[in-house]
């Protein structure tokens, strides 16, 4: 039976006057737009019977009708073939909010529930259903591909399950596709909506191209809805690797509010097709456990308004990047009050030589987990402005590349002071950062120690793990990792280093490197004391090589997947000739010589 509405004053009134005049009073459904109900026409919600040919009828004649909507009740209804939705049509199931379908292919998948099997083998074919006219509209619904696994690696290609091209006005909402290999298509669709939207497809969730006029993407969510998750399982590692969220191609004016998406290999892809790339709107994106949270590729002159975005590296990785921009940029990308944390290799990647680049009041909390040195943001090309922003590590934040046209860095706050390495000279300039508390002065820079783990260690090391939080404090080095000593210029200095060096980082290679030749080798021992070369700069970089081992292999029990090398606990450095004084450079603070600092 169709689902009773309350009758509105008009609706009621018109009741009233057919009745007195003895008219015949239309059926409750023509009042309604309701065109009718699918179970009332013949198909079973049993899973077994095929009911495209009773679907397809209702929604002819309702189109033919001028439109209305075709209901669907609770039930499994099993469709071999595909659905065409004409103009001015809705087909309509029970949900009013986001399905969630519960578990393992959709079996607990209850509601209105349309079994799709057309299409298995290609992703070319027609879409399992058409948005055929304007306003066209899909609604209330849960679509589970029946014949998927997930031990089916890549996953087995399917045609997209809701397509509108060449028509406006079409919509989609309150549905939940499950599993399908591409989710949703909209080409030559203006003014399209896409609201409260659940599922995970595998190769593309949603990809929009040749939008002229302000299409609306709202509160969608693509998360291992219908999957056994495991990071590592082949079928979501493909996802998590080769699978796209979003897609934006040309797209004018596009607004993307509250959408969210788990464990694909790009959250949002701003592409270029033969019609151009996308500007746009974006509020509230989130993207977590994503190997490139977002990509752009191209943009458009008004540029990509990105605010309030959340943005998070793929689980397990170390080589994640969550904003990465393409060289071919020719537009603007603007982001605004976004966060980074977890695991991240860099927050943010510009490489566009023609494009601009704007973080602002941005938060990043997390980068470098694979210890190598590298930046939270890294300006290889283009214009850039970084203002505003905070910076929750004590490693290097920006890098700024020799073929970048101007960078303006300004206003922005980093533990241990704001650090960046500018290769583009007076291109680059900066002002108002927070300055590292620790003041080198040439007294300072002849006789120092250094606390590894401590606070402001991070200005002196390069391509170290994060500090242990132990009764002593220390960094496990990699393979290879840099110290980098403020020296006085042209003077010589001994080093001392204070370490715990495991069997598995020693080979015949390990070593203090400078300039690339060895000026003391590895040994067991807790402490390494070499003479070193003087430098001709005010920072003479050092260099830590052992063999890196992983303790997940070696050591029984351990969880642990880091590359590691020796344990760093402390550096002194004293120039030849200093005094009997020694600079503190975790505190800023000048003490007797040979004072050892609290542990």
């Amino acid at each position: 039976m169709a689902v009773m509405r309350m009758m509105n004053p008009v609706t009621i009134g018109l009741a009233v006057v057919l009745s007195l005049l003895g008219g015949t009073r239309p059926a409750w459904g023509q009042l309604h737009g309701i065109h009718g109900n699918v179970v009332e026409a013949g198909a079973h919600g049993d899973g077994q019977e095929d009911g495209t040919a009773v679907f397809q009828k209702l929604l002819d004649e309702a189109g033919k009708a001028g439109g209305g909507i075709v209901e669907v009740p609770a039930g499994r209804f099993r469709i071999n073939g595909h659905l065409s939705i004409p103009a001015n049509v809705t087909l309509e199931g029970i949900y009013r909010v986001p399905p969630n379908p519960g578990p393992r292919n959709g079996t607990a998948a209850n509601g209105s529930v349309l079994l799709a099997y057309a299409g298995r083998g290609s992703a070319a074919g027609p879409p399992f259903i058409r948005l055929n006219g304007d306003n066209a509209a899909l609604a209330g619904l849960v679509v589970v591909y029946p014949e998927w696994k997930q031990t089916d690696v890549p996953p087995i290609p399917y045609p997209p399950c809701v397509s509108g091209d060449g028509h406006e006005n079409v919509g989609i909402r309150d549905c939940c596709f499950l599993n399908p290999y591409e989710a949703i298509q909209l080409v030559r669709a203006a003014r399209h909506l896409v609201r409260n939207v659940t599922g995970y497809p595998s190769k593309r969730g949603i990809y929009v191209d040749e939008c002229y006029d302000i299409g609306h993407i709202e509160n969608v969510h693509f998360w291992p809805f219908g999957v056994a998750y495991q990071p590592e399982d082949p079928y979501c590692k493909w996802v998590n690797t080769q699978g796209v969220a979003f897609e934006l191609a040309r797209t004018d004016w596009h607004y993307v509010h509250n959408t969210f998406c788990f464990g694909y290999g790009i959250g949002y892809k701003f592409s270029q097709s033969k019609s151009g790339s996308a500007n746009g709107n974006f509020l509230g994106l989130g993207a977590d456990s994503c190997q490139r949270a977002v990509v752009v590729e191209q943009a458009q002159p008004p540029g990509l308004l990105i605010s309030n975005g959340e943005f998070v590296g793929r689980w397990g990785s170390t080589n994640s990047i969550c904003v990465e921009i393409g060289p071919e940029l020719e537009g603007t990308v603007s982001l605004v009050n976004c966060s980074f944390w977890g695991p991240i290799d860099r927050c943010l990647w510009m490489r566009g030589a023609a494009g601009q680049l704007t973080a602002s009041a941005c938060h990043f909390l997390d980068w470098d987990n694979g210890g190598v040195g590298a930046p939270a943001l890294q300006i290889d090309a283009g214009r850039a402005i970084v203002q505003a922003c905070s910076f929750n590590r004590n490693k290097l934040h920006v890098s700024v590349g020799s073929n970048v046209i101007s960078a303006i860095l300004s206003a922005n706050q980093a533990e241990g002071g704001f650090r960046v390495k500018n290769l583009a000279g007076k291109k680059t300039q900066a002002g108002l950062n927070e300055e590292n508390p620790v003041a080198w002065t040439e007294t300072a820079r002849l006789a120092y120690q250094l606390d590894v783990g401590g606070p402001a260690d991070g200005a002196c090391l390069e391509g170290f793990h994060d500090p242990e939080k132990t009764d002593r404090p220390f960094r496990w080095s990699l393979d290879k990792s840099r110290l980098l000593l403020p020296v006085v210029p042209g003077k010589r200095y001994s080093i001392r280093l204070e370490m715990s060096v495991p069997a598995s980082a020693l080979n015949a290679e390990a070593g203090l490197y400078v300039g690339g030749k060895r000026v003391a080798p590895l040994k067991s021992e807790a402490v390494l004391a070499a003479e070193l070369p003087p430098a001709e700069g005010d920072t003479l970089e050092a260099e830590i090589r052992c063999q890196g081992w992983v303790p997940q292999k070696t050591n029984s029990g351990s969880q642990d997947p880091r590359v590691l090398g020796v344990q760093l606990f402390r550096v002194a450095m004293k120039a030849e000739g200093a005094g009997a004084g020694s600079f503190n450079a975790n505190t800023g603070q000048m003490s007797p010589i040979g004072a050892k600092a609290a542990r």
